[in-house]
């Protein structure tokens, strides 16, 4: 007999580290700089799917997904946010929350900055 219990599953990449040349001005787009990726997402799940990959979303995806945004030199956060979790949200219908968020490291500021933060969550 199966467990029909319902869950709600969480899967999230943290810490996704890239060199990327997204910024709103052109010499950012030259340099470069590293950026610092998480993803989590939630979905319903039943106990008795936890061993099928195709009952769940592939953090290999979420990865693939996040190198391929990165890739495309954009001037705004924002937009690079907004890909990410569109494309999550596409590839798995069944996502009922999702949030991206991407830092920024040492951002080229006046003064001594860790990071800057851009987060977009999405809700079914």
């Amino acid at each position: 007999m199966s467990n029909s219990r319902q869950y709600l599953q969480t899967v999230a990449l943290r810490d996704v580290k890239c060199y990327a040349f997204h910024g709103y001005y052109p010499e950012e787009h030259l340099t470069g700089i590293y950026f610092m990726i998480d993803v989590q997402v939630s979905f319903p799940s039943h106990a008795d799917t936890t061993e099928n990959i195709e009952a769940t979303v592939n953090y290999e995806v979420i990865n693939q997904i996040i190198l391929e945004e990165m890739a495309i030199t954009r001037k705004m956060l924002e937009t690079v946010v907004s890909r990410i979790l569109e494309r999550l949200v596409s590839s798995y219908i069944f996502i009922t929350r999702a949030e991206v968020s991407i830092k920024k490291l040492n951002p080229p500021m006046t003064g001594e900055v860790g990071h800057s933060f851009v987060q977009l969550s999405y809700t079914k």
